[in-house]
């Protein structure tokens, strides 16, 4: 049986950037880090990878991965510096894959499988526990 996972992926990143933007622990001091940022830091790894990985392997995802980033920079960063930190992440997934994939194999499509997998346990983990 083949897995759909676009539709549920783009979602639960966006309704967990939503949840999160929403939520009063969002609004935690810049000089304090939320309980859940290494949590975001490694999502936006995840995106950046994902950011590669799909149209490699022929997906045209709407919103895109980069698209996603965006909003989840826009909900979760309120200084430069945080932001940059979030933007490096994103740059890593992306830059790791990029270099080492040029075409769709099956160690590509298994390692898109495992980072959409990981994204929506991110994002189910932290609005489980951070959001409203």
């Amino acid at each position: 049986m083949k897995r759909r996972l676009l539709p549920r992926s783009c979602l639960s990143l966006l309704a967990g950037a939503a949840l999160l933007a929403a939520s009063p622990a969002a609004a935690q001091s810049e000089r304090e880090a939320p309980p859940y940022e290494a949590d975001l830091m490694r999502l936006a790894e995840v995106l950046g990878a994902l950011d590669v990985l799909r149209p490699l392997c022929g997906s045209a995802d709407t919103p895109s991965w980069r698209d996603q980033m965006q909003s989840l920079l826009e909900a979760e960063t309120d200084e430069a510096n945080q932001r940059r930190r979030y933007i490096e992440r994103f740059n890593q997934g992306h830059r790791g894959f990029a270099s080492v994939y040029r075409n769709c194999t099956p160690s590509a499509r298994l390692a898109m499988e495992q980072y959409v997998t990981e994204g929506q346990k991110l994002i189910s983990d932290v609005t489980g526990r951070y959001g409203r």
